[in-house]
């Protein structure tokens, strides 16, 4: 007969978990969009890089803003001026109470055209919302961009912190509830008390350690789930944003049981 390796069982300490699958999304995601109509200036970086928040990423042709900002400032200084008049000579009496009412509403309505303007001259230069790492460029420099034309300029990904949802089915999720109460833990509040322990397709077990922080308000009728997300560190950026993980979530202090090696043990349908 064929000789067969055999092994003792070991006894060690274990944990009980709950496996699945979670997808990897950014801690936060924005389209840089052109707010205003004008020719794609210059792109100030390079595409796939990082940026930091705050930085100049593109600039759209900032002239016509600057001149239609003069221009409500020459309008408001004049209102400003000729209310000013009204004001001296209501006081003798050589002009109309509606006079001055009037000029107040036009030097106002100025004042407002003035921030207007000065809002749409800031939008010509888009920055950084947040640090993280920019895609390519959509619409290079020389296009019509903004309402009228190219809108989108490129996409922003915050990837440290990052994000891992997942969905706990009916079943586990009352068992994960149960494990929380015996650990002493607030079932109803979870949130930054569970240990999420996460792996790639790449990664032998589970190296990646994050914390829970956000659970739906109850289970989906359609699917018996329950949505859950875990937010992890990823300083290193190991963690690739829709890469899917596998995900563990311990239940419980480590017990004594028997352990046998993998390979042993086989299943069929």
């Amino acid at each position: 007969p064929p000789s067969v390796t055999v092994s003792h069982p070991a006894q060690q300490d274990v944990t009980d978990a709950i496996e699945l699958t979670g997808t990897v999304v950014p801690s936060r995601s924005v389209d840089l969009v052109a707010r205003v109509t004008g020719y794609l200036e210059s792109e100030n970086f390079q595409d796939g890089e990082m940026v930091k928040e705050g930085q100049l990423l593109f600039v759209i042709e900032p002239e016509p803003y600057k001149q239609q900002l003069a221009l409500a400032e020459a309008a408001l200084q004049r209102a400003k001026s000729e209310y000013d008049r009204q004001l001296s000579l209501i006081a003798s009496n050589a002009t109309s109470v509606a006079n001055v009412e009037k000029w107040r509403s036009e030097r106002d309505q100025a004042a407002a055209q003035v921030e207007l303007a000065k809002l749409n001259l800031g939008y010509t230069h888009v920055n950084a919302p947040f640090s993280g790492r920019i895609g390519r460029r959509l619409v290079d420099p020389g296009n019509l961009v903004g309402p009228n034309g190219n809108t989108k300029l490129a996409t922003l990904d915050q990837l440290s912190p990052i994000y891992v949802y997942f969905n706990l089915n009916e079943r586990d999720t009352l068992e994960a509830a149960v494990a929380m109460r015996q650990l002493g833990l607030n079932p109803r509040d979870p949130i930054g008390s569970v240990t999420v322990f996460v792996g790639l397709q790449n990664q032998e077990g589970y190296p990646e350690q994050g914390v829970l922080d956000f659970v739906d308000i109850g289970i989906s009728t359609s699917s018996g789930t329950i949505q859950l997300r875990a937010t992890f560190d990823n300083q290193d950026r190991v963690l690739i944003a829709g890469a899917f993980a596998r995900v563990r979530i311990p239940l419980g202090n480590p017990k004594p049981m028997l352990v046998v090696p993998a390979s042993a043990l086989g299943n069929d349908q």
